[in-house]
């Protein structure tokens, strides 16, 4: 009989803390869920307040049977289960299967997998918290309502197969809201004038940019304007008005919250959510590195909080004084949000000493970028301010107002190490401005003038929507990746060279939910819920009560749009394309890879075919047209419009025009195809044995 048995989630996490459990200790693993809502039905009894079904999970049978023998030959069970919500949740459910009082003290956890702490947790076991398993229930219910409530309504209207969520539909309402935003968008003309000054002393030359007149400032819409201000300016001398000397300085970026480190994985090493999340995950529980066995690498990884412990802190000094010298550190706190949960760290390295230098032979490639990442910023956080010397030089021509401006790194503080990327960041101006004098002279060359357009907002990224949801109070660390992950995959949205643009199918969903569900479909109602499970996570607020006073309004609004919607019928988008078969003209459907014509004549004429997107270069090899395809995971090729017949130009890369054609190599296929009947031949020859 062992002494202990501790379950966690994954086998990754077990093996990375047995060794730190001494004597008759055996860690086993649940796998992530036990228990969960059956997903043929809604499994919430509205009529018995609410009350979830939760059935086991099917395939895990035999894992359940193990779970049971593992404890019954165990002394005593603790439940080590991730420190959120979410893992509290598992832990109840755990408990319910292995008859373990939820009253008795069962409950591990650890914000860092290292030996300090888990021995710690260990050794202060407590209650499964039921205020966090509540929280959890009360957004599980509810998300199962609203999936369940309105998504039939989607079935009815566009297709079946669709689904509708209370944080899903939201987001892709943003995405469909910023395009419209952009169509809706009329460009404005502006120009720019540029002169390179020179002073006569030192004859260095700098960049000034037109300003206004007389001090005030002045918009230039058209060319006219520009004609004439270079008229007035022409061989005409500059004069220094005035400058100005300042110091600036630049405060590092906080350590990583789940939404920071998701952001700047995406920006700087082009990370979807997804993989961010994923490998953060594995750099959690554990990864084998020299000398060390299995090591959890970082802190965990779904957290809202800046906040770091003493021990973190101590160690990044030390580490600072070391590297960079003492003047490269900086004690230094940040706040956290008033809406966040305090309840872990921020996303840290748990052990300075392993840099990812040392650990680099021992990681994948995306491993050890996303740990050099977290390292890095952690570590910056914790050093001392850059400080800039800023040189701003106001010149002026004939009552005309130019100005320029620079500034040098004077000490590059925590710069040296590591510089947060932000959306849409000017580039940093360095130009060096040369020692001037007010009232000094200067020449000029002959202006230079650019004409601009302004331009609509951008299209969201990954990251950007993970920025706005966040602060809209939209979902929590723990939802932003599945949220999205859920969007793309269900193809209301597509991420294209990065940005997420709404399908016609995301389009039409949208317009359906947000005209008969706007009080639900929006982003206050949303962020209001988030605040009512912080409520309940908190002891406030009783879930159910939260359930119960979301039902009432909700279920009556369902009803009336179900009646009002039954008689309606959204009619197909009518193409200028005749069906081949019957002349009827073809309309746009949406299938499981996207948009397709069919014939309006079904059943009689079943006729299909694919919309076909072309490019505007010929092809390579034969001159005609080259379309773009998808696979069936959604990845664009190109092939020629005659394939097969008369040509088999195909490729994974646009061609460009006057391209010479090349043919791909087709050694790595052949290769995969030679082991495939390898192995073939391996299975007939076993069994003629």
């Amino acid at each position: 009989m062992t002494d202990k048995l501790i379950i966690v989630e994954s086998p990754a996490k077990a093996n990375t803390i047995k060794k730190f459990l001494g004597g008759k200790t055996k860690v086993v693993a649940s796998m992530g869920h036990i228990r969960d809502l059956p997903k043929s039905k809604l499994a919430v009894d509205t009529e018995n307040d609410f009350e979830p079904q939760y059935i086991n999970i099917r395939g895990k049978a035999s894992l359940i049977k193990s779970l049971k023998k593992d404890a019954a030959n165990a002394k005593k069970v603790y439940l080590a289960t991730d420190p959120d919500r979410e893992g509290e949740a598992i832990a109840w459910h755990l408990a319910h299967i292995l008859d373990i009082d939820t009253n008795s003290i069962c409950r591990v956890t650890f914000n860092e997998i290292t030996k300090n702490a888990v021995q710690q947790a260990v050794a202060n076991p407590r209650k499964i918290d039921m205020n966090l398993t509540d929280a959890q229930q009360a957004r599980r219910i509810l998300d199962r309502i609203v999936g369940y409530k309105i998504s039939p309504v989607l079935w009815k209207k566009v297709k079946r197969g669709l689904s509708a969520g209370r944080v899903q539909s939201v987001a892709v309402k943003l995405i469909v809201e910023r395009e419209e935003e952009i169509e809706k968008f009329i460009p404005e003309e502006y120009w720019n004038i540029y002169v390179i000054l020179q002073n006569s002393k030192a004859k260095k030359k700098f960049e000034a940019k037109f300003y206004g007149k007389n001090g005030k400032k002045v918009e230039l819409h058209s060319e006219a304007e520009v004609k004439k201000i270079l008229a007035d300016i022409e061989n005409k001398n500059y004069i220094v008005k005035d400058i100005k000397k300042s110091e600036k300085k630049r405060t590092p970026a906080p350590p990583f919250t789940t939404s920071t480190m998701q952001q700047e994985a995406s920006r700087k090493l082009n990370f979807s959510l997804k993989k961010t999340m994923s490998v953060a995950q594995g750099l959690y529980e554990g990864v084998k590195v020299l000398d060390k066995g299995s090591v959890g690498l970082i802190t965990y990884m779904r957290t809202d909080s800046t906040r770091i412990s003493e021990e973190a802190r101590k160690a990044a000094k030390e580490h600072i004084e070391k590297v960079f010298g003492s003047n490269y550190y900086e004690n230094r706190y940040y706040k956290t949000k008033g809406d966040s949960q305090d309840a872990h760290e921020a996303i840290r390295p748990t052990y300075v000493e392993l840099d990812p230098e040392r650990v680099k032979q021992d990681l994948s490639n995306e491993q050890y970028k996303l740990y050099k990442l977290i390292y890095n910023r952690f570590i910056a956080s914790q050093m001392a301010q850059a400080i800039f010397d800023v040189v701003s030089v106001d010149t002026e021509v004939n009552s005309y107002n130019f100005k320029s401006s620079g500034q040098t790194i004077k000490f590059d503080g925590f710069m040296k190490l590591y510089v947060e990327t932000l959306d849409n960041e000017k580039e940093e101006d360095y130009t060096k401005i040369p020692e001037l004098a007010v009232g000094e002279e200067l020449t000029g060359e002959k202006p230079d003038t650019k004409q601009s357009f302004t331009e609509p907002p951008p299209r969201y990224t990954e990251a950007s929507l993970v920025k706005a949801l966040e602060e809209k109070g939209i979902g929590r660390p723990s939802t932003y990746s599945p949220t999205i992950t859920t969007i793309l995959e269900r193809r209301y949205i597509e991420k294209l060279q990065k940005q997420l643009h709404p399908t016609e199918l995301g389009k039409i969903v949208n317009k359906l939910l947000v005209e008969n569900f706007p009080d639900v479909i929006n982003a206050e109602f949303t962020a209001k819920m988030e605040q009512e499970f912080d409520d309940v996570a908190d002891g406030k607020e009783q879930w159910k009560k939260v359930i119960r006073e979301f039902y009432g309004p909700f279920s009556k609004v369902v009803e009336k749009v179900d009646k009002e919607l039954e008689h309606v019928k959204l009619e197909p988008e009518v193409t200028d394309i005749p069906c081949e078969k019957c002349g009827r003209m073809m309309v746009v459907k949406y299938g499981r890879f996207g948009k397709f014509l069919a014939c309006p004549g079904y059943p009689e004429c079943k006729n299909t075919k694919a919309i076909v997107q072309e490019i505007d270069v010929p092809c390579p090899k034969c001159g005609a047209k080259v379309q773009i395809r998808k696979t069936k995971r959604g990845k664009n090729y190109f092939i020629c419009e005659n394939n097969p017949k008369s040509c088999d130009y195909i490729s994974w890369n646009k061609p460009k025009v006057g391209e010479e054609y090349v043919e791909e190599p087709k050694k790595k296929a052949a290769k995969t195809t030679a082991k495939k009947t390898t192995a073939k031949k391996k299975r007939v020859s076993t069994k003629k044995k």
